[in-house]
């Protein structure tokens, strides 16, 4: 039988509420390591809340002392008791607020590490899809924002919850009648905070994600400010970020709009039935029904009862905000690394580093495969470079080598085991690469190098340094070893960048080495240091070298030829220039392009 679109309406309300709950219980849990601090915490704020409670009826006794009685003795004695409530509530109101604004900065700095080293378990196609200035977006602004209602949600429901139930009790038992003028307050309140806290919720989200839009478009600015001011776009890009900030403005002042007549709506609710309270109660004091004390500790009974009424709106909108950015923080904890180790994956033991691909297919995309059922074996030690045309595969190919990716179908061996079988740590520990784009840390020379052997010796570093090529120039450098590279090594020159990673592969000492164009874009001088010091780096080793210049694979004991996602041609040098495939193609035209340039200079 078809759903009505009654039951339709009936079932979408009750998963949005069911997420919505989850939601809020995912905050809340983050309190459960806590508890301790958090329980004497509260103990102290119902200590605090409750002498709140009970300053107006010494207040009442006060007023008819001085009104009624006239009682001078009894004025001062009551005034000192009521001056050691305000102490009292001092003292365990600071001793609450310490405990629950400490514990909170906690909770926020764990969440922070929590959320940074699950970034680390998920794989590279996460950091492929999502840009820099998103994932820096969720783990600041939305982050903030959940601070703010992360430990105040649950101190202001209970301290609140004190005043709001005690002080009705308290007044029922003083004048029903009057209580009743005061409970009206309370569906006008809910209504209101109902209404604007779905909309307040709803502009919270549509912020953040404008915020990251503009955080995304500051770390690619600064991130390619070379390329800014080469091109002289810089007004282009004042217009991008001046659209996306003026695109979350507009937003934000929708929200302060929402915001700044709720605050006011809720206090002119609260003053009228004040007013109203008064002028009733007044008018008893007149006939004599009650005395002057009673109306003052009725209206400051009042008082206290509007004060959570109006909380729990301004909360409840608050909370809505704190969804809302929660929501875009657990998007992320919930994912799960597309590349992980199996139940029963095994620590992959010493390996001498022969690798097998098995009709290996890979795809980003189902409707595009990239790589086409290729298969090959290398032996330990071998020399392996990758060479075709642009888009062919290469880089594909080494990043499922490093497993950065899974096949879609086919496997990868090393020595025989299977690669989803093992741990990756395992694995990542005996495999090494020199990038294309040589990126540093932003700290000194001698952490980047012992970056891939914490621990290591001076005289090791200083040795993989001089094998490298790199010793010489990092001593000539200011303070030589502690050296400050700046922002990803933008201090030294590419050909410096790239000696420190060989350095740090050296270091590494894996077992299997990959070279991902790492003489490209340098000059003569710096590519033959380079050249030689990738020599020294891949003597023993299975080493794969994906070069455009075919010059720099002369020596490889294998040429592996792509094309279009397949692997075409297979050989050394000699035998592919005999065969006058595709490589022989490649090289000729490299060959040429090199002779003309040679020529016109």
């Amino acid at each position: 039988m078809a759903a009505t679109p009654v039951y339709d309406t009936v079932f979408q309300f009750q998963r949005k509420n069911f997420t919505r709950m989850n939601g809020y219980r995912r905050l809340l849990i983050l309190l459960s390591p806590y508890k301790k601090a958090l329980i004497l915490g509260a103990i102290f704020l119902v200590i605090a809340s409750l002498t709140n409670l009970a300053v107006p009826l010494y207040i009442k006794k006060l007023v008819d002392v001085v009104m009624v009685e006239k009682n001078m003795a009894l004025m001062n004695s009551l005034t000192f008791s009521i001056a050691g409530l305000f102490l009292i509530q001092l003292i365990f109101s600071t001793a609450h607020n310490y405990l629950f604004d400490l514990t909170e900065k906690r909770i926020i700095t764990d969440f922070r590490i929590k959320l940074f080293k699950h970034l680390h378990t998920l794989s590279l196609s996460f950091f492929v899809k999502r840009r820099t200035g998103e994932i820096v977006s969720r783990m600041t602004n939305d982050i903030t924002t959940i601070e703010n209602i992360v430990t105040d949600l649950p101190a202001t429901l209970l301290q609140q919850s004190i005043r709001l139930f005690g002080g009705i009790i308290i007044i029922t038992y003083m004048n029903w009648r009057l209580t009743g003028l005061i409970l009206v307050l309370a569906p006008v309140l809910v209504l209101f905070a109902r209404t604007f806290g779905r909309k307040l919720k709803k502009l919270s989200t549509e912020i953040q994600d404008k915020l990251a839009v503009s955080t995304i478009i500051l770390e690619e600015n600064i991130s390619c400010i070379q390329i800014v001011k080469s091109f002289v776009r810089e007004k282009l890009e004042n217009e991008r970020f001046g659209t996306a900030m003026e695109d979350s403005f507009q937003s934000a002042k929708k929200r302060v709009i929402i915001s700044s007549f709720f605050g006011p709506s809720i206090g002119f609710i609260a003053f009228s039935t004040s007013l109203v309270l008064l002028w009733y109660g007044g008018r008893e004091v007149i006939l004599g029904a009650i005395s002057p004390g009673e109306l003052i500790a009725f209206i400051l009974y009042a008082t206290i009862i509007a004060g959570p009424m109006g909380s729990f709106a301004r909360l409840y909108a608050r909370v809505q905000e704190g969804i809302g950015a929660s929501k875009r923080v657990f998007e992320i904890l919930d994912l799960k690394g597309e590349v992980s180790d199996i139940t029963n994956a095994k620590p992959l033991p010493h390996i001498d580093g022969k690798v097998e691909f098995d009709n290996v297919r890979f795809h980003y995309r189902e409707d595009q495969e990239i790589i086409k059922g290729i298969s090959f074996t290398v032996e330990p030690g071998q020399t392996v470079a990758l060479v075709g045309p642009s888009g062919a595969g290469k880089t594909t190919l080494v990043q499922l080598l490093h497993r950065f990716y899974d096949p879609v179908s086919g496997e990868i061996r090393v020595d025989g085991i299977a690669l989803k079988t093992v741990q990756l740590n395992s694995y990542w520990s005996q495999i090494g690469i020199v990038p294309q784009e040589t990126i540093l840390f932003g700290g000194t020379i001698l952490a980047n190098i012992e970056y891939a052997k914490p621990g290591v010796t001076r005289e090791e570093l200083v040795q993989a340094a001089k094998d490298a090529n790199a010793h010489n120039f990092i001593m000539e450098c200011p303070d030589g070893y502690e050296t400050v590279v700046g922002e990803k090594g933008i201090r030294l020159s590419a050909g410096q960048r790239q000696r420190i990673a060989i350095a740090r592969a050296i270091l590494k000492d894996p077992r299997i080495l990959i070279l991902d164009e790492a003489t490209s874009a340098l000059d003569n001088e710096s590519e033959l240091l380079i050249q030689d010091a990738l020599e020294r780096l891949m003597k023993g080793r299975t080493t794969f070298i994906i070069a455009h210049r075919l010059s720099t694979i002369h020596n490889a004991e294998r040429i592996i030829v792509l094309d279009k996602g397949k692997l075409v041609e297979s050989g050394n040098h000699t035998q592919l220039m005999e065969q006058e495939g595709l490589y022989h193609k490649l090289y000729t035209l490299k060959s040429l392009q090199t002779s003309v340039t040679l020529d016109s200079n």
